[in-house]
């Protein structure tokens, strides 16, 4: 039987002012899943490791994104998953996505590649349609493509690759608490106004310039979200101070990470990105929160076998 074991990266949503619209790709942050042709039609998920998860296909992001994947091409193949998760799930790094684009990505593999990498995103979205009440693609089209990707549109779905600037990193804390996307979206405003707008979109204009340009500073200075940092930020202990922090030790930027509670810091270099790294311990370690810290360069490759 066919069988392939694949890296399946972790992400970063919305990265400040995009929400639901910009992702990137962790190269240092994921889970592994291994994926088996099996001769009964269907999928199984035999095995999770880490995390204490449903085993039944139907209310598994993984299952779910692979059958999406089976119907469209009217496939009679069956395949069992097993999992080994890394990432907490309601972390904030794309742990749904994670899984969902790790299982739609080696069912392809395995099935001879029908569909090309950006046609499997719609397939990983339905589990992210499980996961949260809603198919978002910010997290599975990183996932799946790697580096930085931009959402233009949904319907019809339309996925931008962008550069990532070489000497980029990212540091993130994840707080050992538990944020659910789905209630973090229930808090947010139905509506904001144009002069929130504006300033919104010209940060989004102006980080993807600036990944175009390797342009730090405008990278930097395009890193500010007044539309849903303001509100999602109540929910995770110690998000000023974080902020401020990472700031203070030369990031280039801070924000929250998808949902949170992970927050998420951008450097120019390994550096800067340890030295932030060690700033954000000595403000979390009194609050008496168990937390974890990732430091990454961007995943260029996406999902890939290993």
């Amino acid at each position: 039987m066919k069988s392939i074991r694949v890296f399946c990266p972790g992400t970063i949503a919305n990265v400040s002012c995009g929400f639901d619209v910009l992702g990137l790709s962790l190269a240092g942050v994921g889970e592994y899943m291994t994926v088996t042709q099996t001769p009964t039609k269907g999928i199984t998920i035999s095995e999770i490791t880490g995390q204490d998860l449903p085993l039944e296909t139907a209310k598994n992001v993984a299952g779910v994104a692979g059958l999406a994947l089976l119907e469209a091409l009217g496939s009679e193949a069956g395949f069992d998953i097993k999992i080994e998760k890394k990432i907490k799930a309601g972390s904030g790094i794309g742990s749904s996505a994670a899984s969902s684009a790790g299982a739609v990505w080696a069912i392809n593999h395995l099935l001879g590649n029908p569909y090309t990498t950006i046609e499997l995103i719609p397939f990983a979205m339905e589990g992210e349609r499980l996961a949260s009440g809603v198919a978002h693609a910010d997290n599975v089209a990183p996932a799946l493509l790697g580096g930085f990707t931009l959402v233009r549109s949904t319907d019809p779905l339309d996925v931008v690759s962008l550069p990532s600037p070489r000497e980029l990193y990212a540091t993130v804390i994840h707080p050992q608490i538990e944020i659910k996307t789905a209630d973090s979206r229930r808090i947010l405003k139905s509506s904001l106004s144009l002069k929130d707008a504006i300033t919104q979109w010209g940060n989004v204009g102006g980080l993807v310039a600036g990944l175009y340009r390797e342009d730090y500073e405008l990278i930097g200075r395009s890193l500010q979200d007044v539309v849903i940092e303001p509100v999602r930020s109540i929910l995770i202990p110690g998000f000023d101070e974080i902020k401020a922090a990472a700031l203070n030790a030369g990031a280039l930027g801070c924000g929250i990470s998808g949902s949170g509670p992970s927050v998420f810091a951008l450097s120019k270099g390994a550096d800067k990105a340890h030295e932030v790294a060690q700033q954000l311990k000595e403000v979390y370690t009194p609050m008496g929160i168990p937390f974890d810290i990732h430091i990454s360069n961007i995943n260029e490759k996406g999902v890939y076998p290993t």
